[in-house]
């Protein structure tokens, strides 16, 4: 039996050591994202042998990340698989790669049927490109970033201590002009936004600021997701402040190219399925996709002995 237990802060120093053996490419395995969205997304954590194994619920439904580790996968599935059955619920996978869903393939042969989930794919993009927008496909973003730096007394500087409080301020602003108390998802990125605020340095997080004429109006938390990729969290701009959004974009893509030179991506996570936010990630020519699909447990109905029936 796996004993989950809510995400709290104390994880970090077992979960961070297994996703960076893992060394994994999803925004999902990422210790800020299973933090931040604990409350929204119900997340429970347990280490199951050298894997750290994740289970949420979404709209009632129950579901398990792809366990994140070294070793053999199988009886940590097999044990996933068993929890949900005494769940009484179907066993079910979400934010599967395409190199996860070939292992199950081989572990368990016609056991799944799989679905994309386009609204949670990331958008991955190359550190440079961003932080150089040079070429004719970036020539509007150039545009932008130009205006705000001529009609504005601007400055870029790293979130600290110092400004941290101005930052949230920022946002408890940004969210009342974009009325986020009646909108689910912006509500439920609102307390996410908070945890990250609460926990800045015990979550190891990064940020930027930008100022105009004084004031901050754009802000930016990130943090690294694996070897050569750095995850992008937040990224906040009053829209009416032309330039802003595309401003503190490359100002940040400078920041981590000077603090992570081993870093050759920049993942922005996912669009959630608003059109708005699908197409500013798409004007900045994501260099790939990380795909996600979800994975269902369907060659068998009795759940109870589910479990027994995989390893056949």
């Amino acid at each position: 039996m796996i004993e989950f237990k809510p995400v709290e802060i104390e994880d970090k120093k077992w979960v961070d050591p297994l996703l960076k053996a893992a060394d994994l490419s999803g925004s999902h395995y990422n210790f800020t994202n299973l933090f931040a969205w604990v409350n929204t997304f119900q997340y429970r954590v347990a280490q199951v042998d050298n894997f750290l194994v994740v289970k949420g619920n979404l709209n009632g439904t129950q579901y398990y990340f792809y366990p994140a580790g070294q070793g053999d996968p199988q009886p940590v599935l097999e044990a996933m698989a068993e929890d949900a059955a005494k769940a009484g619920v179907q066993f079910v996978l979400a934010g599967l790669s395409k190199e996860n869903i070939t292992e199950l393939n081989h572990l368990f042969p016609e056991k799944f049927e799989y679905s994309e989930a386009r609204d949670s794919f990331d958008y991955v993009y190359l550190l440079e490109d961003l932080a150089a927008l040079t070429g004719k496909k970036y020539r509007g973003k150039r545009n932008h970033v130009n205006y705000f730096m001529k009609n504005y007394n601007w400055s870029f500087e790293e979130i600290s201590p110092e400004n941290l409080a101005e930052c949230w301020e920022m946002n408890i602003e940004w969210c009342k002009i974009n009325k986020c108390m009646y909108d689910v998802q912006l509500a439920s990125e609102f307390c996410a936004v908070r945890r990250c605020f609460d926990y800045f340095d015990q979550l190891e997080l990064e940020g930027g600021l930008l100022r105009a004429d004084g004031k901050v109006v754009a802000f930016t938390i990130g943090d690294k997701l694996n070897l050569d990729t750095y995850d992008t969290h937040i990224e906040k701009a009053f829209s009416d402040i032309k330039g802003a959004y595309q401003t503190i974009n490359q100002q940040f893509a400078k920041f981590i190219q000077q603090k992570h030179p081993e870093i050759i991506f920049v993942n922005r996570e996912e669009d959630m399925g608003q059109a708005g936010l699908r197409k500013a990630k798409l004007s900045y020519h994501p260099v790939r996709m990380e795909e996600k699909y979800w994975g269902k447990y369907v060659s068998e109905r009795n759940y109870a002995t589910a479990c027994s029936r995989m390893r056949a």
